[in-house]
Order: structure tokens, then C-alpha cells, then sequence
């Protein structure tokens, strides 16, 4: 699913409410048929990997920025990383192990938008959300980070927040937002 809409539309409210990140004040988000706020908090957020637009990577080592639980396995992390097209940390000098600094800032754009991808991967969650993970990326990392996308949300719920047409093409449904109103939904043709 796409939600696209005027940036203050309440895309991103949508995405946080689903969360708890605020309180519902009127409707309801239904999580296969449950709502939100009668289900276990930390049951919620484990069904879910958000991937942002300004992605955070912490001091560490990239194998470090896509594990981030000790239960996730190095090999896992690797799959992920090859899964998503991240496979860059295995041509650096010092591999999965090269280091990276708080913020990524020794890596590109694209680059940390891929590793969020594999990090989002090597956690599987049941349900996928992405909030304009491909807005500041140039058109060739685009192309990168589409085709792992088509890979990555095949067999799992997506939700697809974007201002890119190219992002939400394939999408099964897409609303559109206006003002905190749904004007319009349906496919894309």
C-alpha cells in the first residue's frame, strides 16, 4: 500500500499512530484485526522495521549498524546485506567490519539508505514501512534501491510512504491524502 499526499498531508502521522507513537483520537488502526492499542507495545514495534528517509547509523562497525540485536546472526546480517543490494561492505577495505561513524557520515547517501534496507531485512518483520526512504537519493541509486525493493517487500505487508511517483507505481492500493482527508485511492492505472 501507498500513502502519498502534500507534505503536513498526515502521511507520517499515519505511520506514527500505527506505531503509538501517539494516541488515536478518533477511527482506528487495526493490526490483523486487533487495535493498535490493545496490543503489547513491544509486540508491535518487533512486527515492524521502519525505514526513514534521513536513516540513523550508530558509531560501530557496519556489521554492528544492520545486526542491532546481539540475536541476529552475523550470517544473517550478511544474507540481508546481499538481499537488499548493500553488498558494498564486502568491497571495503575492512569488509562488514570497516568502520562507521555516528551518522554514516563516511558513507553516501545511497549507501545508508541500502545498509537500512538490510537492516530492515535481517530483522524480517511482518510488516514493512518506508517514509520516503528514497527521497534524497540520486535517480541511478534510485534504480539500485527499487530493485531491492521489489525483493524486499515480496510475502510481507508494505507500506509505502513517497513523493515519487516511481516508488509507488507497483503499489496494490494507494490513498491519497490532503489535508488529514483521504481524497482519492485505488491502484495506479
Amino acid at each position: 500500500m501507498a500513502i502519498v499526499g502534500p507534505t503536513g498531508s498526515g502521511k507520517t502521522t499515519i505511520i506514527r499512530l500505527l506505531l503509538r507513537m501517539y494516541p488515536i483520537q478518533r477511527g482506528q488502526i487495526l493490526v490483523d484485526g486487533v487495535p493498535v492499542e490493545k496490543l503489547d507495545l513491544g509486540y508491535l514495534r518487533t512486527c515492524m522495521a521502519v525505514v526513514l528517509q534521513d536513516v540513523f547509523l550508530f558509531s560501530g562497525d557496519i556489521m554492528d549498524n544492520i545486526r542491532l540485536r546481539s540475536e541476529i546472526t552475523e550470517e544473517a546480517a550478511t544474507s540481508a546485506s546481499r538481499f537488499a543490494g548493500a553488498e558494498f561492505g564486502e568491497e571495503l577495505p575492512d569488509g562488514y567490519n570497516t568502520e562507521v561513524k555516528e551518522r554514516g557520515v563516511t558513507l553516501s547517501s545511497g549507501e545508508r539508505q541500502l545498509l537500512s534496507f538490510a537492516r530492515a531485512v535481517a530483522f524480517d518483520p511482518r510488516v514493512l514501512v518506508l517514509d520516503e526512504a528514497t527521497a534524497s537519493i540520486d535517480s541511478h541509486t534510485e534504480e539500485q534501491i527499487q530493485r531491492s525493493l521489489r525483493k524486499i517487500i515480496r510475502g510481507r505487508t508494505s507500506i509505502v510512504i513517497a513523493h515519487r511517483l516511481s516508488t509507488i507505481r507497483e503499489a496494490n492500493k494507494i490513498i491519497v491524502l490532503n489535508k488529514g482527508k483521504i481524497v482519492e485511492q485505488g491502484t495506479h492505472q
